[in-house]
């Protein structure tokens, strides 16, 4: 049995980016952008990257920012900036802790405490993904 987990925030938010780039079905239309490839952690959290979605009847390449993944030293936080409603219930349903951001507009907070929560994460951001096509 593997007794180790990986709570390191920039390994997480790395293994996160990958799963997004590498995944031709659910995550479709998705991107990592902005990237900071030398990001470093602190306790509040420093943006690592932006997810990004292709826009709908535009230019090809064009793209909007649906999530933010930032980086604490023992965790990645993905930051819902659209569809905060779906990454709570998503989050929920894939047993991801999250919080409500009051901002305006409102975000939804997931945190990703473990490589092992990578792959659930990933029905967040598909959450939101398909929830942004609709708003």
């Amino acid at each position: 049995m593997v007794t180790d987990r990986l709570a390191d925030g920039v390994r997480i938010a790395e293994l996160l980016a990958s799963e997004v780039t590498g995944n031709e079905s659910d995550l479709r239309g998705l991107t990592v952008a902005d990237a900071d490839r030398d990001v470093e952690p602190t306790a509040d959290g420093a943006l690592a990257y932006r997810i990004a979605r292709e826009r709908a009847g535009t230019d090809e390449g064009a793209t909007e920012p649906i999530a933010e993944v930032y980086v604490q030293p023992d965790r990645a936080r993905i930051e819902a900036v659209v569809a905060p409603d779906a990454a709570a219930d998503a989050a929920r349903e894939v047993d991801l802790r999250a919080r409500p951001k009051a901002v305006h507009p409102p975000r939804t907070l997931v945190f990703v405490e473990d490589g092992a929560q990578v792959k659930r994460a990933l029905g967040v951001l598909e959450a939101v993904g398909n929830a942004s096509d609709t708003e």
